[in-house]
């Protein structure tokens, strides 16, 4: 091996761990470092890099013996590193990243490094309609195989997080003209699910999460795998793909390829919609005013589906 350790972690992944766990993950910051390196060392890889990106996890690239570029991805929570393994390998030979080793004691994973180079290859023309695609087939695996128990379900989730911090959040923040716009997204009835439908969801559906492979194919990274209707994935990406741009198209495609009608999609989106919004202007994250328009759009063009 060139490196048995990275050094220290980068001040920019510090920075948004700290902020996304809190405190907590200070002392497991302090020792990623060497769950890498154990982790190349028992699989007989070479570290090269630290890669500077994510939230929720620390990143490495390596290279086997043979040359062959990996990633190493090492998770402050357990939990979720056992969720994400466990849906990239339910998915396996699907259009999602391999995951080549698991360490359940360490929680890392090496994984394929998709593209050859972190980021993945270059993008290609028709980059809408075959991510669409990809999430198609990945719904299809999750519906034939036999799935985690592991994975939660999406009705807790909308009962237990999405809802009561909509509530919340209505109640003490100050949302100015926002706030009949957030009344009017809010769906009044309960949203549409079909239990012929229910299949493994990526659930976190933003674009940075897409990478393509040397032969222009389109693979689904860093999951938050749920178990649910796939109305609620479709919607996601209507809306957060690329925060107001695109939006019609998308709602138009997933609609086409899912086979799941517009009105039904369309209060999903809405509540994402508003979840988004309360978050942002909670947050002060000044995409709050570009996802009020998202939802103003959204309820203009999609008013007429009765929901």
């Amino acid at each position: 091996m060139t490196k048995r350790t990275l050094g220290e972690i980068p001040a920019g992944c510090r920075r948004r761990l700290l902020a996304h766990y809190g405190p907590a993950a200070q002392r497991w910051l302090d020792a990623a470092p060497g769950r890498l390196a154990r982790a190349a060392e028992r699989w007989k890889l070479s570290l090269v890099s630290y890669h500077d990106a994510g939230h929720a996890s620390v990143i490495a690239t390596a290279t086997c013996l043979d040359g062959c570029p990996l990633l190493l991805k090492a998770w402050f929570d357990p939990t979720r590193y056992r969720r994400e393994v466990d849906a990239l390998r339910l998915w396996s030979d699907g259009p999602t990243v391999d995951v080549v080793e698991a360490a359940d004691d360490l929680a890392v994973a090496a994984l394929e490094l998709v593209g050859g180079q972190p980021g993945g290859a270059e993008w290609p023309r028709r980059e809408i309609q075959m991510v669409a695609a990809a999430l198609q087939g990945l719904h299809v695996f999750g519906q034939r195989r036999r799935r985690p128990e592991s994975l939660p379900r999406l009705a807790d989730y909308l009962a237990q997080e999405i809802r009561p911090r909509i509530e919340w959040r209505l109640q003490k923040l100050g949302l100015g003209g926002w706030r009949s716009l957030v009344e009017a997204g809010r769906p009044d009835a309960d949203l549409e699910e079909g239990p012929r439908r229910v299949t493994v969801l990526h659930a976190d559906l933003y674009r940075e999460n897409v990478l393509f492979d040397r032969l222009g194919h389109p693979r689904l990274i860093d999951p938050l795998p749920m178990v649910g209707d796939p109305a609620f994935d479709w919607a996601f990406w209507t809306v957060y793909y690329d925060l107001g741009r695109g939006t019609d198209r998308r709602l138009a495609t997933a609609s086409r390829v899912s086979q799941i009608p517009v009105p039904v999609l369309a209060p999903w989106c809405r509540l994402l919609g508003v979840d988004g919004l309360l978050f942002y202007v909670e947050s002060g994250d000044p995409r709050a005013a570009l996802m009020a328009e998202v939802l103003t759009h959204l309820l203009a063009s999609t008013s007429w589906s009765g929901s």
